[in-house]
């Protein structure tokens, strides 16, 4: 089930258009109030576009004239919440898509547990919602979703509520069952995009700043958000013999991979976090690449400690921290080997 969307919220700033192929999973990424909850509410028929059109596997949905009813779409929201009805046990909430769909009670009880099996839940049937984990809850969603065979599944953050000892789970059961499905996720987590997209489509403003395989989006970013997103740092300018020229003329020198950008040209530099290294006073003789920076936060990462300044990260120790009194405020020297630096076309 292929999807082509085009949708306009012109109060919203959103001015969205990409396509989903049979069987794809897309991963919609992009800063808070960049357009994804909105894009994906329009594809379930929650909002209304003021412009544009969605088509589903040939039938279009939204268009000029044309307004398919959310419950007529066949597609299926999966959100951070389960919101599973109460009053109702687990089975009957597995149930409820297939006879709403006119299915008889039988077969959509049958269908109901089949889906609870294939999920790890078939011992949760006899359960009221009020009786589960949010793990188990988000178990039992994924089937009733499921089990409405939707022609294209929705997922709004999945596991945004979920312990983190409990995601991973989730997250390897998701990575299953949405195998050659048609699917658009939203998430914040590289993780989900990962494991789950087959492709990522960046939003920023509200328009599509990056769309392509997942590997190479996240491995080699063009869009600031993306590259913060994979955990690289990236600089935006104009490209040099040997770099990449920031708008106020500073050189980031590095290497680039064939096809090298022509000089003059929209290029980027991308390199680790991990390759920086932080200095209180800018270092003695001539290093390939040294940034003057301000602190700006300090980030748990593990047995490290992600420093953030002027959009740029490095990670250090915390003995690093302490020897060199790092804090919000304290101007630093970034400092980067043209080796670690990698240059390409924006």
């Amino acid at each position: 089930m292929s999807v082509r969307v085009e949708v306009v919220f012109r109060d919203r700033g959103v001015d969205v258009a990409f396509e989903v192929a049979d069987g794809e999973t897309v991963a919609l990424l992009g800063p808070n109030g960049a357009g994804k909850s909105t894009t994906l509410a329009a594809l379930g028929g929650l909002l209304r576009p003021d412009a544009g059109r969605i088509v589903l596997d040939g039938e279009e949905l939204t268009g000029p004239g044309r307004w398919v009813a959310p419950h007529a779409r066949r597609t299926a929201l999966l959100a951070q919440d389960a919101l599973l009805f109460p009053h109702l046990s687990v089975l009957e909430n597995v149930a409820f898509g297939p006879r709403s769909a006119g299915i008889g009670r039988r077969p959509a009880h049958a269908a109901a547990r089949r889906w609870l099996a294939e999920v790890g839940a078939a011992e949760l049937a006899g359960r009221r919602p009020a009786e589960l984990s949010g793990g188990q809850a988000q178990r039992v969603a994924v089937a009733r979703a499921l089990a409405a065979e939707p022609r294209l599944l929705l997922l709004d953050e999945p596991m945004a509520a979920l312990d983190v000892a409990v995601a991973p789970t989730l997250r390897t059961l998701l990575r299953r069952v949405l195998a050659e499905r048609t699917t658009v996720v939203v998430t914040h987590h590289v993780l989900d995009a990962l494991l789950l997209a087959d492709r990522v489509v960046v939003l920023e403003d509200g328009t599509v700043v990056e769309d392509g395989p997942t590997g190479e989006v996240l491995s080699r970013p063009r869009s600031a958000f993306a590259a913060r997103f994979a955990g690289l740092n990236l600089v935006e300018g104009r490209a040099t013999a040997d770099g990449v020229r920031r708008p106020d003329g500073l050189v980031l020198h590095g290497t680039s991979a064939d096809p090298r950008p022509a000089e003059g040209t929209a290029a980027v530099a991308v390199f680790r976090p991990s390759a920086v290294a932080v200095h209180r006073e800018p270092p003695g003789g001539s290093p390939r690449n040294a940034l003057a920076v301000t602190v700006s936060e300090l980030e748990p990462l593990g047995d490290l400690v992600r420093v953030r300044a002027d959009r740029l990260a490095a990670d250090v120790t915390v003995t690093a921290v302490a020897e060199l009194g790092l804090a919000p405020g304290a101007e630093v020297t970034f400092v980067v080997k043209a080796s670690e630096v990698d240059v390409y076309a924006r």
